[in-house]
C-alpha cells in the first residue's frame, strides 16, 4: 500500500471513530416510532474511553435548533417527565411530533471523544389539508393553487385531482396531457398554471399522504377561467365620468347661488354707519357741537 493510502486509511479510521480503538455506535440510526408511544435510542462505546467515561445527548430539531437532553448523567428540565437515562442509552417513555430530529450520543474519556447520530422520526398520520383555489381566473394569467398540512409525519407529499382525475407530476410524459401548461410540486403542494385556459376550468381538490397513516383530501374547489370583460371595464368608465360631470354641476350650482363664498367678498373692508345727531346739529373742527341756524327756540 502506497503512503497516501495508509494516510487514507488513518483518516478514515479517525474520522469513524475520532481515534482509532475509540468507538461510538448505535444498534438503530433511524428509528421510527408512533406518537405517543415510547422508545429507546441505544448509544455504545469502546472501552477504550474507560469506565468513567462521559456520556451526553443533544437534540437538534428540524428548523437547526440545538439543546442538550441528558447533561452531567441526568435529563434536561424540559426532558426529565419523559425522558430517562440507563447506562449510555436513552428512553422515552412518550414522544410527540416535536421529538422530531436528530440525536447526537457524545462520548469523551481519557481525553479522547466520539459520537454516533441517532435519526427519529415520529409517525403522525396527516390531517385534512388547507386547501386555496381561486373562484375565477383571467385567460392567459398564472394561477396558484395551494396545499399545505401541518400535522403529518413524516412531511406529507401532496397530489392534485381535476374533476376527480389524477394530474400527473410530469404532464409533458402522459398522453393527454402533452398540452398541459401547470406546474406541480408533490413536496410542497403547490400547483401552478403558467398561462391559465378556459379548458383549465374543473373542479380540483387535493390529498396529502404519509407512511404514517391514510391519505386525507380538502374539499373540491371550482376554478373558473374568463376571458378579460371589457364590457365591464368600458361600463365602469362611463359611470366615473358620469360621476364626476355630476359632482362639478354640483359645485357650480351651489357657487352661483351663493353657497361657496367668491373671492371678491373675502376681501371687502368694513362699513361702519354713523347716524346724524337728532339735534340737526354738527361739530365744528374742534368736537364741539355747532348749533345749525335754522334752529328755533
Amino acid at each position: 500500500m502506497t503512503v497516501w493510502g495508509l494516510v487514507s486509511l488513518a483518516f478514515f479510521c479517525y474520522s469513524a471513530t475520532g481515534v482509532s480503538g475509540f468507538s461510538v455506535t448505535s444498534s438503530n440510526t433511524d428509528v421510527r416510532v408512533k406518537e405517543n408511544g415510547g422508545v429507546d435510542l441505544t448509544c455504545s462505546h469502546s472501552a477504550d474511553f474507560g469506565s468513567d467515561a462521559r456520556v451526553e445527548w443533544k437534540f437538534k430539531d428540524l428548523k437547526g435548533s440545538q439543546t442538550y437532553v441528558i447533561f452531567g448523567g441526568k435529563a434536561t428540565a424540559q426532558y426529565a417527565s419523559r425522558v430517562t437515562p440507563y447506562g449510555t442509552n436513552l428512553r422515552f417513555t412518550t414522544v410527540t411530533a416535536k421529538d422530531n430530529g436528530e440525536y447526537d450520543c457524545e462520548v469523551s474519556g481519557k481525553g479522547q471523544f466520539g459520537e454516533v447520530r441517532v435519526k427519529l422520526t415520529v409517525l403522525v398520520p396527516p390531517g385534512i389539508p388547507l386547501c386555496r383555489v381561486p373562484p375565477s381566473v383571467t385567460t392567459g394569467k398564472s394561477a396558484l393553487l395551494s396545499c399545505r398540512d401541518n400535522v403529518g409525519s413524516p412531511s406529507p407529499t401532496y397530489k392534485w385531482f381535476r374533476d376527480g382525475v389524477l394530474l400527473p407530476e410530469n404532464p409533458k410524459t402522459v398522453a393527454g396531457f402533452q398540452n398541459a401548461t401547470y406546474n406541480l410540486n408533490p413536496a410542497n403542494g403547490n400547483l401552478e398554471f403558467t398561462h391559465a385556459k378556459k379548458t383549465d376550468t374543473a373542479s380540483y381538490y387535493c390529498v396529502a399522504e404519509n407512511s404514517a397513516g391514510p391519505p386525507q383530501q380538502c374539499r373540491a374547489t371550482k376554478m373558473e377561467v374568463r376571458d378579460l370583460n371589457t364590457g365591464g371595464i368600458v361600463a365602469g368608465v362611463i359611470i366615473f365620468l358620469l360621476l364626476l360631470a355630476l359632482l362639478g354641476f354640483g359645485i357650480w350650482y351651489a357657487y352661483k347661488k351663493g353657497y361657496i363664498p367668491k373671492k371678491s367678498d373675502k376681501h371687502k373692508p368694513n362699513v361702519v354707519y354713523q347716524p346724524q345727531s337728532v339735534y340737526g346739529g354738527e361739530e365744528d373742527d374742534s368736537g364741539d357741537f355747532k348749533q345749525k341756524s335754522s334752529f328755533v327756540v
